[in-house]
């Protein structure tokens, strides 16, 4: 099977200027990921782990390596690909997900969740039944939905944060703690949806505060612990 993502000698440190040296995050890191694979990373805190997902999403540069990306139009390597490149690679092909919601001020929250199907193309009322239809799965109640975001609780912010994340289906899911703050019946959908992406093909790299969670659907652990860089098969590792 050919790999949704090749990840090749990676390296990435951060410079702090104010004292004049660096930091490492993670080195040498290599890896693969098949189209419906989830790939659990573990490690102590500070290993790297969160630093990882954003340099894949390239949220960060990377000091050294590589990551080739089997995208719509061909191989690509995130590591050094054109910002305009990426942009479109996030709108289509690749998905972030994390516990944080960056909320736009007057803006409802279906209208957030609709949005990635109507930049998708699909017709606007079509996209706000999906939303509604996600913002029930994640246990959003109803009264909220036309309400803004920026209004709510942590959790339930995180809940409208999961429900736009996952609703269109994408050829790469990055995870960073998704189910941080969530109680455990949105916890439960979470793991539904998730389970839906990777038996329709979606390749998954994930980080998890309760990785008991997703242990059905893991099938491969990456330990970043310094020092201790290892690559194993789920049924060799416990979570």
């Amino acid at each position: 099977m050919t790999a949704v993502l090749e990840i090749e000698g990676l390296t990435k440190a951060f410079t702090l200027h104010h004292l004049g040296n660096r930091i490492g995050a993670f080195s040498d890191i290599t890896f693969s990921v098949d189209a419906g694979e989830f790939v659990l990373l573990k490690g102590a805190n500070g290993a790297g782990k969160s630093t990882l997902l954003r340099t894949l999403y390239r949220s960060y540069l990377p000091q050294a390596g590589q990551v080739r990306f089997q995208s719509a139009h061909g191989e690509i390597d995130l590591a050094r690909a054109a910002e305009v490149d990426i942009a479109h690679l996030r709108r289509t092909e690749i998905g972030f997900v994390t516990q944080f919601l960056t909320a736009r001020p007057r803006v409802s929250a279906e209208a957030i969740v609709a949005e990635p199907l109507r930049l998708s193309g699909v017709a606007p009322e079509r996209a706000l039944e999906q939303a509604r239809e996600a913002l029930e799965l994640f246990g959003v109640k109803p009264d909220l939905w036309q309400a803004y975001p920026t209004t709510f609780s942590g959790g339930e912010q995180q809940k409208v944060n999961l429900a736009r994340a996952l609703i269109l289906p994408q050829k790469l899911l990055l995870l960073d703690e998704p189910t941080a703050s969530l109680d455990a019946k949105a916890r439960a959908a979470l793991v539904t949806r998730l389970a839906e992406l990777k038996s329709g093909g979606a390749a998954m790299i994930g980080v998890f505060h309760h990785p008991g969670d997703v242990e059905h659907l893991i099938d491969r652990i990456v330990d970043l612990t310094p020092d201790h860089f290892v690559e194993k098969d789920h049924t060799d590792v416990a979570v």
